[in-house]
């Protein structure tokens, strides 16, 4: 479940619910949801990745992708959103977040894990060069101490494109296909239904909401024509756990991209 042994020890003496993030971050909105659904207390420690703060060796010590979020639970390290929600479920069953065994559970994962792997190549790659690679763009300096703490190739590759604004049309227009497909693909799910897996809320809607949250705000993503998808958003941010985990840490002054027509 994306345990990693940290190379910053100091990590390893925390006591509790400890929470690397940042509030632009929609994987970081997946954790945050999760701890307020759950009720659990847990100590914020906030980067702004906007102003590179996540770049630094300490980090990079407690998150080998320098990437946000990490969870630290005990001195346990969890990275990777998907595995950090699923830990929370399972450390702290109560109220659940996964349907039983069976059917709904599988549609639960499909779904959690549809929304990991199009988050680079998709999301990440849409937001970026709509609205991010501005704001992400990275001096010299920076540049250079990223790639010399990221061994990640794949992040190093999609650093080089964003902040150069060198992605290929091709990219940008597969990019946008899938987010089409997906979201086409919720809507339909959502006919007969009023929550993504099952009966109740779920890992699976907290997994998708904060996608459309931040490609509606950040890249101006039309929903046109979605309206499933547009009630069922509205139901998640009727829900007090939205407000305290999106809203309440949204950056202030980054306002809406006006959205897109199809």
């Amino acid at each position: 479940m994306g345990v990693i042994t940290p190379t910053n020890e100091s990590v390893l003496e925390l006591k509790g619910l400890h929470l690397y993030h940042a509030g632009v971050s929609n994987c970081s909105m997946r954790v945050r949801i999760t701890l307020e659904e759950k009720g659990l207390p847990w100590t914020s420690h906030h980067l702004n990745i906007l102003k590179k703060e996540h770049i630094t060796p300490e980090y990079f010590g407690i998150n080998p992708n320098g990437l946000v979020p990490t969870l630290v639970h005990d001195g346990k390290v969890i990275i990777e959103s998907d595995d950090i929600i699923e830990y929370l479920d399972v450390t702290f069953p109560e109220p659940a977040l996964r349907p039983p065994e069976g059917p709904d559970r599988e549609v639960m994962e499909t779904w959690l894990r549809r929304a990991t792997a199009i988050h680079l190549k998709a999301v990440k790659t849409h937001i970026y060069e709509k609205r991010m690679h501005g704001q992400m763009a990275q001096s010299s300096e920076q540049k250079e101490k990223y790639e010399k703490l990221q061994k990640n190739e794949s992040l190093l590759e999609f650093h080089r494109k964003s902040g150069s604004g060198s992605f290929t049309q091709q990219e940008l227009d597969a990019a946008k296909a899938t987010l089409d497909e997906c979201f086409a693909d919720l809507n339909k799910e959502l006919e007969a239904r009023e929550w993504l897996a099952g009966d109740s809320f779920s890992l699976a809607d907290i997994a998708w909401v904060p996608l459309y949250f931040t490609l509606h705000v950040l890249a101006g993503y039309s929903f046109d024509g979605l309206s499933n998808v547009a009630a069922w958003a509205q139901r998640i941010e009727a829900r007090p756990s939205y407000k305290k985990a999106v809203l309440d840490w949204w950056p202030e002054g980054m306002q809406p991209l006006p959205q897109k027509t199809a």
